[in-house]
């Protein structure tokens, strides 16, 4: 009974997998019933069953977070390059469908997102994952590490986990107009708080640029600091890598009671080795990092 569960889920993960690499193209029921084998004349009620969202809806929310990312965090397509490859033959469609789903039009939310109906619309496409993109972790998957202190830039995000979208896309701007490249100068998330705290007031978190030059602050509030060097205990994690709690949690509750070791006087953090809309969502990397003594 339970590999005949393991067996229905992976082919639906497989799905999801499917839908993810190939948003450019047509996603019809025949081709996605294929993928996981499944007859096209119930495939879409077993999906919507699975994930609580039809097929079609759930392959334009996917459709419509990337144009969304590429909007906010990205300059390098326009409004209509972006429609299009949302699946809109025209860019009127996509600023209609846009606006009804966020409340703004694409180029207003390119100019300054409002990110609490963002959030609130992909809370659908986040509950359809996280049913079957629950990643166990085991000790193979950790290793422990020598880190070299890195000198960091460093924009700290106080206050609501709902507008850190509006500091990252700060912080975009910001090290792009100081020319530090993701692919010659790392990516950091540092944790201070908890991801969901008691109260949203107290989420904090850094957002760092691994940098040695003298820092420019261009008007924002940008200081330098420290990751310490020192032995860490690494986790690399694949795909979906926008909540890293699960991992978070796999290293506190499983791995380091387990192992012996004593946790040092430095938050958890992060580097982000590839980033969505980049890559596809499931090819995302990210390092998680869990400083010891």
């Amino acid at each position: 009974m339970k590999a005949a569960l393991q067996n229905y889920q992976a082919r639906m993960r497989r799905v999801l997998d499917y839908i993810d690499r190939h948003l450019d193209d047509d996603l019809d029921l025949e081709t996605v019933s294929g993928v996981a084998a499944f007859s096209k004349f119930h495939f879409h009620r077993q999906f919507a069953a699975t994930f609580g969202l039809s097929v079609h809806r759930y392959v334009q929310l996917a459709r419509m977070k990337r144009a969304s990312y590429r909007l906010a965090y990205t300059d390098a397509q326009s409004v209509t390059e972006i429609a299009m490859d949302a699946g809109y033959d025209a860019p009127d469609a996509f600023a209609r469908a846009f606006r009804q789903r966020f409340g703004q039009s694409p180029s207003s939310f390119r100019k300054s997102p409002d990110w609490e109906p963002w959030l609130a619309a992909f809370g659908p496409l986040d509950n359809a994952r996280s049913k079957l993109m629950q990643k166990t972790f085991t000790t193979d998957d950790v290793t422990i590490r020598d880190v070299a202190p890195t000198p960091v830039a460093i924009m700290e995000h106080r206050g609501d986990p709902a507008r850190l979208g509006a500091t990252i896309q700060r912080f975009i701007a910001w090290r792009k107009a100081a020319g530090l490249h993701p692919r010659t100068n790392p990516t950091f998330n540092v944790w201070r708080s908890e991801r969901r705290p008691a109260s949203p007031a107290d989420y904090s978190v850094d957002l760092c640029v691994g940098t040695d030059q003298p820092i420019e602050a261009n008007g924002e509030e940008i200081k330098a600091g420290e990751i310490p060097g020192g032995r860490c205990a690494v986790l690399r994690v694949v795909g979906n890598t926008d909540n890293l709690e699960p991992a978070a949690l796999y290293l506190y509750r499983d791995w380091l009671p387990a192992s012996g070791e004593e946790a040092r006087d430095f938050p958890i953090y992060c580097q982000r080795l590839s980033f969505f809309p980049e890559v596809p969502e499931h090819e995302t990397v990210a390092e998680l990092f869990l400083p010891l003594k």
